[in-house]
């Protein structure tokens, strides 16, 4: 027997990705202004979210800057995917993290290759999937979706 769930039709699944994307951009942007002012950094490159060829040090203010937007972008993004997509956070925030893997590879011309920027990510997208899906089970704990796995 099949497992019979309802699937939202396309059209509001691409939607409601959509929405996360600008979401995520428009907070990563957010962070980022709100760091560099922190740091009292001179300069903001508007290509900064797909840097990853910064050197990784605790004293290169531009790379703390980097890596602390980073971090609250995810955090606070995993907080506000809740509002858009409810307990499917988790799989709106990885299929975001892709599609940021993907435009940070055509922006900068080449495949992300850093380790540093690949940890940075991967605990970026645990905090968000952590964050998002804890408040959505607090919010919809009585509405959320269990897969009925009566048929197995």
């Amino acid at each position: 027997m099949a497992l019979k769930i309802e699937i939202a039709e396309t059209k509001v699944i691409l939607f409601n990705l959509l929405i996360c994307v600008i979401i995520f951009y428009a907070m990563y942007y957010v962070v980022l202004c709100v760091c560099f002012t922190a740091f009292r950094l001179q300069m903001l490159d508007g290509l900064a979210p797909f840097d990853f060829k910064t050197n990784p040090s605790w004293i290169n203010p531009n790379y703390l800057v980097l890596l602390a937007s980073l971090e609250i972008t995810y955090f606070m993004s995993g907080l506000l995917f809740v509002w858009v997509v409810e307990e499917w956070v988790w799989d709106y925030a990885i299929t975001v993290t892709v599609i940021h893997i993907i435009i940070t590879t055509a922006v900068r011309s080449e495949f992300p290759l850093a380790l540093h920027w690949w940890a940075a990510l991967g605990s970026g997208l645990i905090s968000m999937i952590c964050v998002g899906q804890s408040l959505a089970y607090y919010l919809f704990k009585d509405n959320f979706i269990y897969p009925v796995l009566d048929y197995f």
